[in-house]
């Protein structure tokens, strides 16, 4: 395998180097990663800067390549230019802090780094933990992720398809098993802060907080919440199917 691995908490967040350990169990691995945090950029791309792309010597002692750019540029300039010449087979993105479960996968640059390479046509996997501690002991979760990729390979995905992988915010000997599920139905409910700056003006931080608008069990939510590791396949296909006749018989 040649897996290339990025992120968008940055170059020198602790859990890239915990994914970096498990994917060189299968292959080389070349890491190509923001060099400051990019968190809840979704798939934006730089169109107006120019990007810059300078190796960086991480906290293990290994060496990866850090990017201005946001999480998709990340993968964007290295199967455009670094690895132009020897393509990845394999996208990895995390491991996030925080979650990516249920709408969060739409404003999530961990998973549009991961997007980013199945919209290339390469099999991808975005790995996400419940917690934003930054001191979180993600090496505890190595086992889960060796799983989800040896199967992910052993079977593969298929071109351009994509996996958002959660894992719950507890000891990996609490953790009941992993599943399969879709994707929460659920939205954020927005709250601003106002304050004033020295001059008098208004300016706003956003806060907020997640409401689950699904009452069955079969969702990352709700198994995440029980304890379980979920797996959600995705797609970047956003057509809905179930009403794309309804709306070709309406009369323009």
């Amino acid at each position: 395998m040649n897996i290339l691995i990025s992120n968008d908490d940055g170059i020198q967040a602790p859990g890239i180097l915990t994914l970096a350990e498990v994917a060189r169990e299968f292959g080389a691995v070349t890491i190509v990663a923001p060099n400051s945090p990019q968190s809840a950029m979704g798939h934006a791309i730089s169109l107006g800067k120019p990007l810059r792309l300078y190796k960086e010597k991480l906290a293990d002692g290994s060496w990866g390549h850090a990017c201005n750019g946001t999480p998709a540029d990340c993968v964007k300039l290295a199967t455009g230019v670094l690895m132009k010449e020897n393509l990845p087979t394999l996208v990895l993105s995390g491991i996030n802090h925080g979650s990516n479960s249920s709408v969060s996968s739409i404003y999530s640059g961990t998973l549009s780094a991961a997007r980013e390479g199945a919209i290339q046509g390469i099999p991808a996997i975005g790995f996400s933990v419940l917690d934003h501690h930054q001191a979180a002991d993600f090496s505890q979760y190595k086992d889960i992720l060796r799983k989800i990729i040896f199967q992910a390979i052993s079977q593969p995905l298929g071109n351009g398809n994509l996996l958002n992988v959660n894992i719950p915010r507890i000891p990996f000997e609490e953790i009941k098993g992993i599943k399969v599920v879709r994707q929460a139905k659920g939205r954020w409910v927005e709250e601003f802060d106002e304050r004033k700056d020295p001059f008098g003006e208004s300016y706003y931080w956003l806060t907020g907080k997640f409401l689950l608008q699904d009452t069955e069990a079969d969702n990352d939510e709700t198994v995440l919440k029980a304890g379980y590791v979920s797996v959600t396949p995705m797609m970047h296909d956003l057509t809905d199917y179930s009403r794309l006749e309804i709306v070709k018989n309406w009369e323009f």
